[in-house]
Parts: C-alpha cells; sequence; structure tokens
C-alpha cells in the first residue's frame, strides 16, 4: 500500500465522521434508537443487508467457494429459505412489533406474558450479540494487518473508535445511513475483484475452462442430515425458514430496522426487497470466490502466499497482488466496512435493549435529555466491551466463529417460538411459555451434546418444535383463557391483498432459485 491507499481510506473513514456529527440532534429514545421512525425503506434495505451480508461474506463468502476443501456453490443453499422467512415475518411478526410501539421487542414479550419471558431472551441476546460481534471485529482485524501493515489491536482500535464515534453521535440514522454507504461499496469492491481476476485469467472462457468442475455443485438432495452430513436442501431451507426468520425478526439487532421504518408500507416493502435482492449480491461474492479461487490454484506464486490453515486469506492476498493502488485502498476500504456494519448495528441495539431492561426493571424515570445521555453512556460501554473481547480473541477465533453460528441455532428456533405463540395464540400464558422455552433449548442442547450426526441446521426446526409443543399442550389443559396484546390481526381488506401479492412473488421467487442453483452447474460447465 503507498500513499493513494491511505488516502482513500483517511477520507472514507472522515466521511463516515461526518455522517455521524452530521445526524445529530435527537430528542427522545425514539428518534436515538428508532431515528424517529422516519425512514425509508431504501436506506434500511441496504442496512439490513449490510450487516447480514457483509460482516464475514465479503472474506469468507468468496473463500469457502473458490478455496477451502470441500467448498463451491453449495454455499448458495444457505440462501434458498430467505424469501420464506421474509414471507413470514411480513405476514405475522414484524408489523405486530410495529404496530406495538416498541424501542425493544423484547419488551413486547413483557407485554403479552411477564418479566420473567422478557428477561431470559434479552440476555441471551446481549452476551451471544456482543461475543459474536467481538470475534469477527477480531476475524476482520487479522485481515487487515496483512493489508494495511499494522498490529492487530492497531487494527481494532482503527474500527472501533471510529464506529463507536459515528454511531453514538447520530444514533440509528447515524448507523442506517453508515451501513448504506458501505453496502455500495462492499458490492463495488466485489465486482472490481472479479473484473481484474478474469483480466488476470484471460477472459471468461479461459475461467471457465479451468475453473475445477467440483466447485460448481449447488443442490444435495440426497442429504438429510442425520448422518453426520450437511448441506443437504431440505435442512438448509426447513431449518433456514427458523433461523432467518428469528434472525431478521426476534433478534433486536435486524428487527430495530424495521422499527425505525416510516410506516408499515414501506417495513414490507424493506423486508420484500431483502428477499428478492440477498441472493443476488450473494451470487456476487460466490462468483467472486470462484474467479480469484480458480486464478489462485492456476498461479503459484499467489497461492504461496495463502496459509493453508487460514483460506480467508485468499481476497486480501489477490487485493495486494493484482489491484492498482487506490483500488487497493477501495477494497482495504470495503473489509473495514463489514466490520464497521456488524459493530455500528450491534452497538445500537445492544444500548437499546441493555437501556430499555434497566428502566424497566428499576422502575426509574428520567427526562430525555437524561435518556438520550444514558444511552450514548450505554452504547459508549458496549463498544468498550466487544472491542475488549476483540482484543482477547487470540487464537481462538477460528474455532469460535464457527460455534457461535450454531450456538446461534440452539436459540434461534425457541426465540421464534415464543414471538410467535404470543401474537397467533391467546390461550398460552408466561408460565406455559417459559416452560416451552426451557425444553425448546434443552432438546437442542441434548441434540448438541449427545446427538453428534444430526446436522446443526435442525437445531432450529427441533428447538421451536420443542418449544411450541409443550406450550400448546399445557394451555391446552388450562382453564385460563389470557388475551394477546400482539394477536395477528389481518381485517384490512387492503392490507390483505397486498400481503397475498407479496406471498405470491415471495413463493414464487422460491422456485425461481431453487431452478437457477439447480441449473447453474450446467450453465457454468
Amino acid at each position: 500500500m503507498d500513499i493513494l491507499d491511505y488516502s482513500v481510506i483517511a477520507v472514507y473513514l472522515i466521511i463516515l465522521l461526518i455522517i455521524g456529527f452530521t445526524l445529530r440532534g435527537q430528542q427522545s429514545k425514539k428518534d436515538y434508537f428508532l431515528a424517529g421512525r422516519s425512514l425509508n425503506w431504501k436506506p434500511l434495505l441496504l442496512s439490513i443487508m449490510a450487516t447480514q451480508l457483509s460482516a464475514v461474506s465479503f472474506i469468507s463468502a468468496p473463500a469457502f467457494v473458490g478455496f477451502r476443501e470441500g467448498g463451491g456453490l453449495i454455499w448458495l443453499s444457505y440462501e434458498l429459505a430467505v424469501p420464506l422467512a421474509m414471507l413470514l415475518l411480513i405476514t405475522t411478526v414484524l408489523p405486530t412489533l410495529y404496530r406495538s410501539g416498541v424501542v425493544s421487542i423484547y419488551d413486547y414479550l413483557e407485554r403479552r406474558f411477564s418479566t420473567s419471558t422478557r428477561i431470559c431472551i434479552s440476555i441471551v441476546f446481549q452476551f451471544s450479540r456482543a461475543f459474536a460481534t467481538g470475534i469477527m471485529v477480531y476475524a476482520l482485524s487479522i485481515i487487515l494487518q496483512g493489508t494495511m501493515q499494522v498490529s492487530s489491536t492497531q487494527a481494532i482500535l482503527l474500527i472501533g473508535v471510529i464506529t463507536v464515534l459515528y454511531s453514538l453521535q447520530g444514533g440509528m440514522k447515524a448507523v442506517v445511513y453508515g451501513d448504506a454507504v458501505q453496502m455500495v461499496v462492499i458490492v463495488m469492491g466485489t465486482a472490481i475483484c472479479i473484473a481484474f481476476g478474469l483480466n488476470a485469467l484471460g477472459g471468461w472462457e479461459p475461467f471457465l475452462q479451468l475453473l475445477p468442475s467440483e466447485r460448481v455443485s449447488t443442490l444435495n438432495f440426497s442429504s438429510l442430515g442425520f448422518d453426520g452430513d450437511g448441506f443437504g436442501f431440505f435442512p438448509m431451507v426447513l431449518g433456514g425458514v427458523i433461523l432467518y426468520a428469528s434472525y431478521y425478526g426476534c433478534d433486536q439487532s435486524e428487527a430495530q430496522r424495521a422499527l425505525s421504518a416510516k410506516s408499515e408500507g414501506d417495513l414490507k416493502k424493506m423486508m420484500l426487497a431483502n428477499g428478492i435482492f440477498r441472493f443476488p449480491i450473494t451470487l456476487l461474492y460466490c462468483l467472486a470466490g470462484l474467479v480469484v479461487g480458480t486464478l489462485a490454484f492456476n498461479d503459484a506464486n499467489l497461492l504461496s502466499q495463502i496459509p493453508k490453515d487460514n483460506p480467508d486469506w485468499l481476497m486480501p492476498v489477490f487485493i495486494l497482488n493484482y489491484l492498482p493502488h487506490g483500488l487497493i485502498g477501495l477494497l482495504v476500504v470495503a473489509i473495514l466496512a463489514a466490520a464497521m456494519s456488524s459493530l455500528s448495528s450491534a452497538i445500537n441495539s445492544l444500548a437499546a435493549v441493555s437501556l430499555e431492561d434497566y428502566y424497566k426493571i428499576t422502575g426509574k424515570r428520567t427526562k430525555p435529555e437524561g435518556y438520550l445521555s444514558s444511552a450514548k453512556f450505554a452504547g459508549f460501554s458496549w463498544g468498550v466491551v466487544i472491542l475488549l473481547l476483540s482484543l482477547n480473541a487470540g487464537d481462538i477465533a477460528p474455532t469460535v466463529i464457527e460455534a457461535v453460528n450454531k450456538v446461534g441455532s440452539v436459540f434461534f428456533g425457541p426465540v421464534l417460538a415464543v414471538f410467535l405463540l404470543g401474537m397467533l395464540s391467546k390461550k398460552v400464558n408466561a408460565k406455559q411459555v417459559n416452560i416451552g422455552l426451557l425444553c425448546g433449548v434443552l432438546t437442542n442442547l441434548s441434540l448438541a451434546f449427545f446427538v453428534e450426526d444430526v446436522f446443526w441446521f435442525w437445531w432450529n426446526v427441533t428447538g421451536f418444535t420443542g418449544t411450541v409443543v409443550p406450550a400448546i399442550i399445557l394451555s391446552a389443559f388450562s382453564p385460563n383463557d389470557n388475551s394477546s396484546l400482539g394477536s395477528v390481526s389481518n381485517s384490512n381488506e387492503g392490507n390483505l391483498r397486498i400481503d397475498k401479492l407479496i406471498a405470491t412473488v415471495l413463493v414464487g421467487y422460491f422456485g425461481l432459485l431453487v431452478f437457477i442453483s439447480y441449473m447453474l452447474p450446467s450453465w457454468l460447465l
């Protein structure tokens, strides 16, 4: 890297700070955490996509597809369930949460069930999100060490200090608009890598001739995920619907975007667009992996620079070797953006949940200006916690990243089940749902520790079922008929027509994705 690259990075960081300080002036907690419910669906779409698709995807997805042993386009099976998950959220969870007017989505659980239900799920979110974000920042800081020639501590502080400053000043608006800029940078960076990779290979036709055939396998209908194998079509779709619905609708870091929409219509547009545009962007990542991976296997110098035990170096090493100065800086910016988008989201959502929990439990009241000061202090504190976790991650990071994903699947099913029981059932009460939650989590823990041959994507299904069934059975034998605060109502005929149209689009799009994934190997070979 030279002065031009560092200048590009400096300009980008300054722009983020300007965004944060320009968007100051919040007057209430809804201004700070929900941007006053004034955001259009387009920047919200870019924001949720940046948080979910950029964190490790910009580095790890291409490395998995193009370089890792046993990898390839089977990665696309992760994406098939997204349209169906968006349909579930659009018709149930998110409109109900939006109408309830909550800041923390776990506040809804307290209103519908009890404080104990709220606290249990809120604590799970806070610890898992802080831990996962800390590991993610550490993993990407390792990549920055090699590209920027800085120490791990310097890389983490560079990511952390700038992100904390702009997210604390501008609140949710700064997070959303910062994420929107970062998503554009990441997509541009991926396209640039594809173009330079194809040029190095001699063009599209030479690339197809050199492309290893084992890398283009997409769908695996033979694997059911019960014999120690993974990535089968059915576990990826069935488990994926629950995983993505829980993540986008029942995880504060993502659901908070939906609550920031200026209308319920914008909320639905955002989720519909996410269900449609997420796959093409993932496909772009995968194409980058195929191109750069093929180049690496045919370039001994490039191949020798990628550690055998860490394929994630594929993209950074390619960037340093094949891109001109200036563009190297832009791609390093994309890596920075990948870390910052997830960190800013985590800081804002963790502050929202912890602060709302604090005021609910203690019963304290404060003026809006006092609340905003507390919100910024909470965000700063969570930023420090995450960065401390990053600084002390050490050698455990590569294994912990996988562990964090599996831990998420232990809880995604039970958490989604609790929200849906609260919204769709008028009879299930707090005691019954808490018992169901415990049963669902214990079911998954039993599978995790004692049944190793079950693919972990199934945990989303078993956790969901293990929560719903006991709660429903217990409620059936209960004489109490508890009214539900948030039961879903679609009495508006216009809304019903819109939801039917959305359902038709998303179900049809799911079928199209399956068809594209099935045909892709023959198109490439």
